[in-house]
């Protein structure tokens, strides 16, 4: 992926860099999609951040990249190696991006089992797919909206599993498949179904930038990286080495980032009084808020946590008023977190106050006793 534009040098789209970045902080939050007008960058940023993830160590011949740290996760062929004795060397290697075509079949994406041979010779023998490809990778998917709804839905329940398991006749077979899973699609050539909409862990509707100043930097950046894309890459490679090591440092951070039993009910009322269907967008927003406090390099939540996973956890599930755009529904967002916050505090000074006046009646009670 050489000569790629710098994921570090688009101009503004900051949600669509944020989701981008937490997906690749915690793969489990469930993927992102990214709805806009054409030209917004939206397959720019997919392939400039696998190019801007940091390298990682794989098994040689191993066809799932997988992560020679966790060998609870091996397939059966990785594991036979092993158990024979065999030592594959390690290496590193830059992280994968797999591009998935519209017109891509079931068998294309999860990978083929030979049945035939497997009944005849008693051999298990598994042809990977693109998920085998993107394991430890991103996973694009351009005009998802166009993909075929029974592999939108199969390609979201591995990104929710990290594993694939492809069964045929009696016969089953398995692979770790932990991806960043990136969709983008253009809203004017139709949308997703519901259904398949809400399994999107973020959602970012971008819009072209309007700020003149901003499109004039847009202009010279492009004219500069067309002029000399090696040249304009060695210019941001600073930014983009930092970045790097950011997201690594945050994944190392990440399983130790707290929440407190006062982050999960301010979570769970800012939903109810959304009122947002399900719970899948609750922990969607407990996920991407630990990835950014771990991106902030802290190991707690906060409130602001909360609010800017919202803004990504929202726009497809909340139930806007007509004509009503991204940003006034943030605004109200960000309004409800607010009152909601100050009715906690206002319950937490009563209970407070409660429990002072138990105590005071208890030391009563005594006094009189004594």
């Amino acid at each position: 992926m050489a000569n790629l534009f710098p994921f570090s040098a688009i101009v503004g789209q900051d949600r669509m860099r944020r989701a981008l970045i937490l997906n690749a902080i915690y793969p489990q939050i469930g993927g992102v999609l990214i709805r806009g007008e054409r030209g917004t960058a939206k397959s720019t940023a997919a392939r400039a951040l696998a190019n801007l993830l940091p390298e990682i160590e794989v098994y040689e011949g191993d066809a799932f990249s997988c992560d020679p740290r966790a060998p609870g996760g091996f397939p059966e062929t990785l594991r036979a190696r092993l158990e024979r004795g065999e030592k594959p060397r390690t290496f590193k290697r830059k992280t994968s991006f797999v591009n998935l075509p519209v017109s891509a079949t079931e068998d294309r994406v999860v990978g083929t089992l030979d049945i035939e041979k497997a009944i005849q010779k008693g051999e298990k023998h598994f042809e990977p797919g693109v998920l085998a490809a993107a394991n430890r990778g991103v996973l694009y998917v351009d005009e998802v909206n166009l993909l075929d709804d029974h592999v939108v839905d199969l390609l979201l329940d591995v990104a929710a599993m990290g594993v694939n398991v492809v069964e045929r006749e009696g016969i089953s077979f398995s692979h770790p498949a932990r991806f960043v899973l990136i969709g983008s699609m253009n809203p004017e050539e139709g949308d997703l179904r519901p259904q398949l909409l809400d399994r999107f862990g973020l959602c970012v509707d971008i819009l072209s930038i309007k700020d003149p100043t901003s499109r004039v930097r847009i202009l010279e950046r492009n004219l500069s990286y067309e002029a000399d894309p090696a040249a304009f890459i060695s210019e941001w490679a600073a930014s983009e080495r930092t970045l790097t090591g950011e997201i690594a440092e945050a994944r190392e951070r990440l399983p130790n980032v707290a929440h407190s039993n006062r982050d999960l009910a301010t979570i769970a009322n800012l939903m109810a009084q959304l009122g947002v269907d399900g719970h899948r967008a609750d922990l969607v927003i407990l996920r991407a808020a630990r990835a950014h406090a771990a991106f902030q390099k802290r190991d707690a939540i906060n409130e602001n946590d909360i609010l800017l996973a919202a803004e990504l956890a929202l726009p497809h599930r909340l139930k806007r008023h007509p004509f009503q755009d991204t940003e006034q529904a943030m605004s109200v967002l960000s309004d409800k977190l607010q009152q909601i916050e100050a009715q906690m505090e206002q319950q937490q000074e009563a209970q407070e106050q409660q429990t002072q006046q138990s105590k005071a009646q208890d030391a009563s009670k005594k006094a009189k006793r004594g």
